[in-house]
């Protein structure tokens, strides 16, 4: 290996120890225990995200409901749906329509995962923009892991974390990265956790 390579996965690895480090604690525990309320009060969560965040959003979404037993949904799973929205009425409508026809209530919650979070003004992101904004309108509750400035789930959310820059090179990978870890912790929180993982349950012989 290169001393170049070397010193990328070096400073790669410090950038997300770093960055991990800036998070404030009492913002993850919080984000815990209110969702902790959600199950307590038999509320849905339905994870939002585009690109890779998708992905994210599904195994959270098993997660959630496997260890925490909240009843969750990943919105994009539905792929011949958001198709068809997209196609007969635009990708901005994904979203916010999925969430009328599950008839999302006040109890419900959404869980955005997002590097930028969406924003109104340069137009980007608008599915996340738009049921943002319908789901404050319901009365529902935001929940949010994003990146950089936030953009406009930080704006608007309730409960959302924005998980800083260390090294404006790496933006997405490192606020990918630390999306997983997180949504890891929280499941694992004593207040969320209600089920034993396989691998802990496991006796060594």
């Amino acid at each position: 290996m290169t001393d170049t390579g070397r010193k990328f996965i070096y400073e790669y690895l410090k950038n997300i120890s770093s960055t991990l480090e800036d998070i404030n604690i009492g913002d993850i525990q919080n984000m815990a225990d209110r969702l902790s309320d959600l199950r307590l009060n038999k509320g849905r969560l339905f994870f939002l995200g585009n690109g890779g965040s998708v992905a994210t959003g599904a195994h959270a979404t098993n997660d959630f409901r496997k260890i925490a037993n909240i009843e969750a949904y990943n919105i994009a799973d539905g792929i011949s749906e958001l198709s068809a929205r997209t196609n007969d009425d635009g990708f901005d409508t994904i979203f916010i329509e999925w969430l009328k026809t599950s008839n999302f209530s006040s109890n419900d919650a959404i869980f955005l995962i997002s590097v930028g979070g969406g924003d109104k003004d340069k137009d980007i992101s608008m599915n996340i923009v738009k049921a943002i904004d319908y789901v404050n309108l319901i009365g529902g509750t935001i929940y949010g892991l994003v990146g950089k400035d936030g953009g406009y789930t930080a704006q608007e959310g309730d409960y959302v974390i924005v998980i800083p820059t260390i090294d404006a090179n790496l933006i997405t990978p490192i606020v990918e990265s630390v999306h997983s870890i997180l949504l890891h912790l929280l499941v694992s929180y004593r207040s969320l956790k209600q089920n034993q993982t396989k691998w802990e349950s496991v006796k060594s012989e």
